[in-house]
């Protein structure tokens, strides 16, 4: 049967409706178990929700509609649900079951934002990483950086934060963190690695039935694009980065963009120009946000 997907809403208006669900099969109930897993040890019990069906396949992302997605980033306080967006990225053990179920109902399309190439001590899982692949600060949230090389060791425990995602109703999976490559990270990490490591997480993430995008990693566009299905990015007009993002909007791929100063009015020529979902948030990437005017 051939499912047709309407058009996303612009500001205020209606929203996508759901891509169908695929069948149960044999394979689906083996991944529903350790997704149920997950989110057992990961989030809390909420004993007045019914459970929560995960979506039966990944977000798609329709090419004629790539420049009309309205965006919300959000990872600090209590998810604001009625914001007028189609696409929210959300953290997935901060959001509950109760916010994607809100959410899903009002047909919005959910990302969930995992960090492939770093830990944190306060990670629910930070102590499954070995000293082996821990590495330097990353900068940021007292983050550190991993070995990518060691897919070995990391597969099993980013499986199990995209089985929390897609365990919790989420169709698609922001990769951060995945340029390590290109800092300091405590390993003599080349390109090729990195390239491998992201490659092989596109392919965890499909297996899993999670549209996978890219976030950041400039340096690897060109080369990454065949392989997302979208990229998400910051502040590529303040840094004078946007051309190398056109690997993706000139594949009919979303690219969701946020700048964290100037005026939407001024960088918004640029990035809706070229064809990019864009908006302004603060750096904490609360619930609040200034979103270019779609043409």
């Amino acid at each position: 049967m051939r499912i047709r997907l309407p058009a996303p809403a612009r500001r205020g208006g209606p929203l996508p409706a759901v891509v169908g669900r695929r069948p149960p099969t044999r394979r689906g109930a083996r991944r529903a178990l350790p997704a149920a897993v997950a989110l057992t040890l990961l989030t809390p019990v909420y004993a007045c929700h019914a459970p929560l069906t995960p979506p039966g396949a990944p977000t798609r992302w329709p090419a004629a509609y790539a420049h009309r997605w309205q965006w919300q980033w959000q990872l600090d306080g209590p998810v604001d649900t009625d914001v007028a967006a189609d696409v929210f990225l959300l953290d997935p053990v901060r959001t509950t079951a109760a916010d994607t179920t809100a959410l899903r109902r009002r047909d919005r399309r959910l990302v969930c934002q995992v960090h492939v190439g770093s830990y944190a001590g306060t990670d629910p899982d930070a102590t499954r990483f070995p000293a082996a692949v821990r590495g330097a600060p990353t900068g940021r949230a007292q983050r550190h950086w991993l070995d990518v090389r060691r897919w070995d060791v990391l597969k099993p425990v980013l499986a199990d934060r995209f089985r929390l995602c897609r365990g919790k109703g989420f169709g698609a999976v922001a990769l951060a963190d995945a340029d390590g490559y290109a800092h300091r990270s405590g390993f003599p990490l080349g390109f090729d690695d990195q390239l491998t490591f992201n490659r092989q997480l596109a392919v965890l993430a499909r297996s899993l039935d999670l549209s996978p995008g890219l976030m950041n990693d400039l340096g690897q566009v060109t080369a990454l694009a065949p392989d997302f299905d979208f990229a998400v990015n910051e502040e590529c007009v303040r840094l004078k980065t946007c051309a190398k993002l056109l690997p993706f909007a000139d594949a009919g791929k979303p690219v969701f963009h946020v700048e964290y100063t100037g005026d939407t009015a001024t960088f918004c020529v640029t990035t809706v120009g070229y064809g990019f979902a864009s908006i302004r948030k603060k750096r904490s990437l609360d619930a609040w946000r200034d979103p270019c005017q779609l043409p």
